[in-house]
């Protein structure tokens, strides 16, 4: 993993940060389906700077908190539009919020035993993201009237729900992964340095004599 900043997939990453405030005004100024657009090109611009990362060769440290930082503003906004709208209740959004407060501690935690940089995104974290944000352009246009409408807000509501389980199942993993650490280095600083040779001859192997086997006591010669 590299320290460089000015990346492909780092540019995308900041073009999605970019989008966040636009994406919020748009909501809020009901222009929907302008909103929907840009959560398109997030998502798009999400899966597409994993892969390029992985395909040029260009995983950052930049990229890693990036990515992630992005993706949790987007929910965020997200949450928050919709709310002001009055298309979800306001629950889901202290149930959201509540998760990052629960993962908060574990950054400060694992700096304390010298580990740098965020813990690798879960599979289940990141399918978690990924639930939540089908979930929010569907209520989104499910806000609307008609058959399509209906069909988008239940289709909503299942990634909405089955997202924020994953969400916090993923929390639950982060925690685990921590306390692994913790738990090895506690090992790590327990165990005994390894017991020097108490008579080593030249070169540091221990001086039995001349031509004694290994393991014959010092001065022991071998048997004619």
């Amino acid at each position: 993993m590299s320290g460089r900043v000015w990346t492909l997939p780092n540019a995308l990453s900041f073009a999605r940060l970019l989008g966040v405030p636009l994406f919020l005004w748009l909501v809020l100024a009901h222009h929907d389906w302008w909103a929907l657009g840009v959560l398109v090109l997030a998502g798009l611009s999400d899966w597409l700077d994993g892969k390029l990362a992985r395909a040029l060769d260009q995983t950052s440290r930049l990229g890693t908190v990036l990515d992630p930082a992005a993706d949790r503003l987007y929910i965020l906004v997200t949450l928050i539009g919709l709310m002001v709208r009055g298309i979800i209740p306001v629950w889901l959004l202290v149930l959201l919020v509540a998760r990052e407060f629960a993962i908060l501690p574990i950054g400060p935690v694992m700096r304390r035993m010298g580990y740098r940089g965020p813990l690798p995104v879960h599979f289940v974290g990141k399918a978690a993201t990924m639930s939540l944000l089908y979930a929010f352009p569907l209520l989104l246009l499910g806000d609307h009237s008609g058959a399509v409408a209906t069909t988008a807000k239940v289709v909503g509501w299942s990634f909405a729900i089955w997202g924020t389980a994953l969400y916090w199942w993923a929390a639950l993993l982060y925690w685990e992964q921590a306390r692994r650490l913790a738990a090895a280095d506690r090992a790590g600083r327990a165990a005994p340095p390894p017991a020097p040779d108490p008579d080593p001859g030249p070169g540091g192997a221990p001086d039995h004599g001349p031509g004694a086997p290994p393991g014959a006591p010092k001065g022991a010669q071998t048997p004619r």
